[in-house]
């Protein structure tokens, strides 16, 4: 039985325990609900910037009280050295989530995305290693191959950044090596594609793609694409994102001639397009008043790249990990949350996860 089939088994069999930066905010609360329901120890650090305690009452609603009472909550700032310190006490397993996301942030204040993904970055790492953790699993990003021509991003072929959000992530990379050479601490770097999936915001300026169509569309609202909807993302279900951090997270260490850095996607590319088809009919099946909308282009924006698909041969032959929601299921079950959703303004939506 390889990893990507015996990853549950493995928690139930040996609990442990976990921190997860990042808890209330999307990823890191799906992590949180599935390691819970594993019955694993776990802790979660947030400041709320980004995050809401709305997503951890949900994880509570669904993993019930007696899982509950496993978790533990700590508000605080991975900038903070002081609660990097506490939330590392007694050596979890840490993973990683905690960041400022999105393009169009980094390049309106790159000076917050650095002092979080990087600065915020290495006080958690350092943490991490004074405490004894066996293991980082961080979170790292797509955009790290920046200008690369290819559409398909393979782990050892980078470009250059086109943001700054790009640029910090490819950082955290960079320091995640270092402390590997300088002190032996072991991590592994998952680069995400564009993660989708319930609980993921569709409020502010800089919510992601599907979340936003999802509530626009939902209240009979127009909605339009930077570009004319070409473009191709490679779009990931949620659970597959939280398979794989737990995959990581119990893998063997590996020899200093192995870089750990790996991709975490779908593996299959879908155009804007394609996307607004698969929202807009499946709301309308659902009762939503968008039947026959058309998605309307506006120009495209600086820092954007045409195409970007996961090329999984490394991370499947490393990790052992294999993607276990489709793009259909991911769709259905986002949809299926998000029914209610009511209210949303005409707006403008991105094509970054």
């Amino acid at each position: 039985m390889d990893a990507s089939s015996d990853w549950r088994a493995r928690c139930r069999a040996e609990p442990r325990a976990w921190l997860v930066t990042g808890a209330a905010g999307f990823i890191g609360s799906h992590l949180v609900e599935e390691l819970l329901g594993l019955g694993q120890t776990v802790r979660g650090l947030d400041d709320l910037s980004t995050g809401s305690r709305t997503n951890l009452e949900s994880v509570r609603a669904r993993v019930g009280a007696a899982d509950w009472e496993r978790f533990e909550w700590i508000q605080g700032d991975v900038r903070s050295a002081a609660d990097c310190e506490r939330a590392c006490a007694g050596a979890p397993l840490v993973l990683h989530q905690a960041a400022l996301g999105s393009v169009p942030r980094s390049l309106a204040d790159p000076a917050s995305t650095f002092a979080v993904n990087v600065d915020g970055f290495r006080q958690l790492f350092e943490a991490a290693r004074r405490a004894g953790s066996p293991r980082v699993v961080y979170a790292s990003s797509s955009s790290v191959y920046g200008d690369h021509p290819e559409p398909t991003r393979r782990e050892d072929v980078l470009g250059a950044p086109l943001s700054p959000y790009a640029a910090s992530k490819r950082m955290g990379e960079v320091w995640a090596a270092a402390a590997r050479s300088a002190w032996g601490q072991d991590s592994i770097g998952l680069r995400y594609f564009n993660v989708f999936g319930p609980r993921q915001s569709a409020s502010g300026a800089y919510a992601a793609v599907i979340p936003r169509w999802i509530a626009a569309l939902s209240d009979g609202a127009r909605v339009e694409v930077f570009g004319d909807g070409t473009a191709s993302r490679d779009f990931c279900p949620v659970a597959n994102v939280v398979q794989a951090c737990v995959v990581a997270a119990l893998a063997p260490k590996f020899p200093l001639e192995i870089e750990p850095v790996f991709n975490v996607g779908l593996g299959r590319r879908t155009t804007l397009a394609e996307l607004f088809v698969a929202l807009r009919d499946g709301l309308a099946a659902r009762g939503a008043p968008c039947a026959g909308h058309a998605l309307l282009a506006s120009p495209e924006r600086p820092g954007d790249v045409r195409h970007s698909l996961a090329d999984l041969e490394r991370a499947t032959r490393v990790l052992g990990y294999r993607p276990e929601v489709d793009f259909e299921a991911g769709i259905a079950h986002v949809l299926d949350a998000a029914r209610s959703v009511v209210g949303a303004e005409p707006t403008t939506a991105s094509d970054r996860a």
